[in-house]
């Protein structure tokens, strides 16, 4: 339970909170993109908890037709291939909200036939975080299980739609954060209660209990 209004900070706390009731070392763990954030997804990684969500899709560029980041292949040898085969260079790194950040580019945009569709500065620039691999990972693993979204939403939405309908989809009753997540809980509680009626039985629920 938490009193933040995005769920952008709270990947890595909720998925090492899983991790340490799961007991394990590694664990798989698939979020909506609201949950995309760079340092969590590496926090995430350095703790073995492989990440699978998709990148909110942000870029002015490609939402105005032109060509977006992941229209630029990067290149083993730290280098950036355009759309039009040209290759952008490294050129320095600046530290932007206590990330490093690579800049890459081309001076043969100015007479590029494509340029219109790529840029309308001079000359188009690649940004590449140093940690850009862990974020390649996590879209290369997006792409070679796409049903792992729809997964996600069958598997998480029903139980907090759920939930939500019998709260009357409207607020909590209680106020502070202590006593809301006590709330929380009782929810939970009685809708996992549910769930086990509905699978198994009361007796065998109750035979459960009573061992």
């Amino acid at each position: 339970m938490t009193n933040s209004g995005s769920d952008r900070a709270q990947l890595a706390n909720v998925a090492k909170q899983a991790q340490a009731v799961l007991q394990t070392d590694n664990l798989d763990a698939v979020a909506d993109r609201g949950y995309f954030s760079s340092p969590e997804i590496l926090e995430c990684h350095e703790a073995g908890i492989t990440v699978t969500l998709p990148k909110p899709m942000t870029s002015g560029a490609k939402a105005d037709g032109r060509f977006g980041k992941q229209d630029f292949v990067y290149l083993a040898e730290d280098v950036y291939r355009c759309p039009a085969g040209e290759i952008l260079k490294y050129y320095f790194t600046a530290e932007e909200h206590g990330q490093q950040l690579r800049r890459y580019w081309t001076n043969a945009c100015r007479t590029c036939a494509l340029k219109s569709r790529c840029t309308t500065a001079p000359q188009r620039r690649i940004t590449r975080w140093e940690h850009e691999h862990v974020l390649e990972a996590v879209q290369r693993r997006l792409d070679a299980n796409p049903n792992a979204m729809r997964a996600r939403r069958t598997t998480v939405e029903h139980p907090f739609g759920t939930i939500k309908a019998r709260m009357g989809a409207t607020h909590f009753l209680m106020k502070r954060l202590p006593r809301v997540a006590t709330e929380m809980a009782l929810h939970v509680l009685a809708y996992n209660m549910t769930r086990v009626l509905n699978i198994v039985g009361i007796k065998p629920m109750l035979a459960a209990v009573m061992a």
